[in-house]
């Protein structure tokens, strides 16, 4: 072997010998990302976390979430809402990126891209502007799914700030919210991601005296309808679901509150 094809042999394998160590690196580091989206946060509510129907939860700083690896896209997303939380900080937006937390792998980005659907946010940007990390956090591929424009920007947004109004009001709510993951559904993307038919949100409130529930359930469509026409009862969403809301309330508590599709007690002025 000549000394030029001796010296670009050794270069082919000091290439491949580092490439091989960055790799090892970046799965040592994904690993560590994983076993720390096991562990809850200080500030996150384990008491109000709903089931998982795919065992696979992560928690954030401020969100936790249960992602189903078959649609690509978390089943459920859930935050406190507190009053503190409610800001108008106006932060840049970043670019999204791969939740890394995700043993499964999350979606890609990409899977989006000229799809003729928004990056629906699940827990909005605009619930997390009183720090830059925890508002940079919402831009994880696992806290999104597909949406039409009209209806994220339409009738989503507005039960979006219609939740910020009830977290000042009764002083903070705990806010469950996640795309139907049932029936015939498109997709996009290499990646298949399922484009939920329908979006529910359901509520609790349990700082302002007495423990109360709110559940919507919406079509992913544009709607001009009042929000309180996509009011039902969380036993409706359980259903649709499989989820089960709130299991550490005390049973007849939780049987009570689920059962009624009433909103009398949630102020919609």
């Amino acid at each position: 072997m000549t000394k030029r094809k001796l010296l670009s042999v050794i270069s082919v394998v000091i290439l491949v010998a580092i490439y091989g160590y960055e790799h090892f690196l970046d799965e040592e580091e994904k690993n560590e990302i994983v076993t720390e989206g096991r562990t809850s946060k200080s500030d996150t509510n384990e008491y109000f976390l709903p089931t998982s129907t795919t065992g696979q939860i992560v928690h954030h700083d401020g969100y936790s979430l249960s992602y189903s690896e078959p649609y690509e896209q978390a089943e459920w997303v859930a935050y406190e809402l507190k009053k503190s939380h409610l800001s108008k900080n106006d932060f840049k937006r970043p670019y999204f990126e791969i939740d890394k937390a995700v043993k499964t792998g999350a979606a890609d980005w990409r899977n989006y891209k000229k799809s003729g659907y928004d990056r629906g946010h699940l827990c909005p940007a605009g619930d997390r502007r009183y720090s830059k990390e925890a508002h940079d956090e919402t831009f994880l591929t696992s806290n999104i799914s597909p949406q039409k424009h009209d209806f994220n920007a339409g009738i989503w947004n507005t039960l979006e700030q219609k939740v910020r109004y009830w977290a000042s009001k009764y002083n903070g709510v705990f806010v469950v919210t996640g795309g139907v993951l049932k029936g015939n559904m498109k997709t996009i993307g290499d990646e298949q991601v399922a484009v939920p038919n329908q979006f529910y949100k359901v509520l609790i409130d349990n700082n302002s005296g007495k423990t109360k529930m709110i559940a919507f359930l919406m079509p992913s469509v544009e709607s001009k309808q009042p929000l309180y026409k996509f009011v039902v009862s969380v036993d409706e969403v359980e259903k649709l679901t499989g989820i089960d809301f709130f299991p550490e309330l005390e049973d007849s508590l939780e049987n009570k509150l689920e059962a009624s599709s009433s909103y009398k007690n949630w102020s919609f002025n």
